[in-house]
């Protein structure tokens, strides 16, 4: 078996191995071992879905995004205002801001898809920047700058109450990371995903084999903004108030520097990129609540130049390292995608 074919295999497999199993129990460990940091590891995971959904679009289908918070904003107001005028079933309305977002990511599709790099990121730029003025504008509906507040969620299936220690919002929030990180890895290894994987590597092939490189972008653009309404949503429903900063551009620049942290192109270093970012955040403004930026302007500079594809790709980079120097138990190990 060549190493090529295996390299494939492994793309197109989705089952997953041990250590990914003991990945995903650590939210759960969390919870009874380190109970007063819940509401933070409850931030992180909507994030995580977030910036999950920017990996698609960055990392799989390589378009540079500066909007994604715009979609995120999106989806956390319309699940705030269902419930603020009586719609509150969590779930349902999850699945509306959800299904709304995509609708308008596949409108704004056909405007970003259509240029190339620098365009593409300038119209992502330019939508996140016209939803923050209209949401600020709006505030009527939206609440401007104060917010909107006055959210409040029914119980969960109808028995589990969103209490004030946001212990159901912290299960429900795991639920749903889960649920979108097994949808994505499924699609990463489908022939959609193997294709965007192409495109990525080489645009110019892609028409020679019949693909329409467009369609295949178009659909990665508007599946990514679902994603990151749905995130939006779940922000909105386990916090219970939406700031019209959900919408910022400040907002989009933080979830770019969370995949480039993880790594672009790796679900997991989604995940961990905003794990990592989360804490040093929480940490450095304790420390310097003043100057933290400047630190985090530092770990981003030292991971873009030290760690070839963010901390995943130098943990990958490091176990090649220790395999190639006599392990033959870690030369079967690769980094999950």
């Amino acid at each position: 078996m060549t190493i090529r074919f295996q390299a494939v295999q492994r793309l197109a497999s989705p089952r997953p191995r041990l250590a990914e199993i003991i990945f995903w129990l650590l939210p759960a460990a969390i919870y009874f071992l380190l109970p007063y940091d819940r509401m933070l590891v409850l931030s992180l995971m909507a994030y995580a879905i977030a910036v999950l959904g920017l990996d698609l679009v960055l990392g799989y289908a390589g378009i540079v995004s500066l909007g994604h918070a715009a979609f995120f904003g999106i989806g956390a107001y319309t699940a705030g205002l269902l419930s603020v005028h009586g719609w509150r079933e969590p779930l349902s309305g999850l699945l509306i801001a959800g299904a709304l977002t995509l609708a308008v990511g596949y409108l704004t599709s056909f405007l970003v898809v259509r240029g190339k790099d620098l365009t593409r990121l300038m119209v992502t730029l330019g939508i996140c920047l016209v939803t923050y003025e209209l949401a600020n504008r709006m505030s009527g509906v939206t609440g401007g700058m104060d917010g909107l507040s006055g959210i409040e969620m029914a119980p969960l299936f109808g028995t589990f109450e969103f209490d004030f220690f946001g212990n159901t919002a912290y299960w429900y929030a795991y639920a749903v990371l889960v649920i979108v990180f097994v949808a994505l890895k499924f699609f990463a290894s489908s022939p959609l995903g193997l294709s965007l994987r192409a495109i990525r590597e080489g645009v110019d092939r892609m028409p020679a084999l019949g693909a329409s490189v467009n369609n295949r972008l178009r659909v990665a653009f508007t599946l990514s903004a679902g994603i990151a309404g749905i995130a939006g949503g779940l922000m909105a429903q386990t916090t219970q108030f939406v700031g019209v900063d959900s919408l910022s551009v400040t907002r989009s620049a933080e979830f770019l520097v969370m995949l480039v942290l993880g790594g672009t192109g790796r679900l997991y270093g989604a995940v961990i990129g905003t794990a990592v970012f989360v804490v040093a955040h929480e940490f450095l403004n304790d420390v310097d609540p003043v100057y933290w930026e400047f630190w985090m302007g530092v770990l981003l500079m030292a991971v873009v130049f030290f760690l070839r594809g963010g901390l995943t790709g130098g943990a990958s980079d490091l176990l090649r390292f220790i395999a190639s120097k006599g392990l033959p138990a870690l030369r079967k190990r690769e980094p999950a995608e």
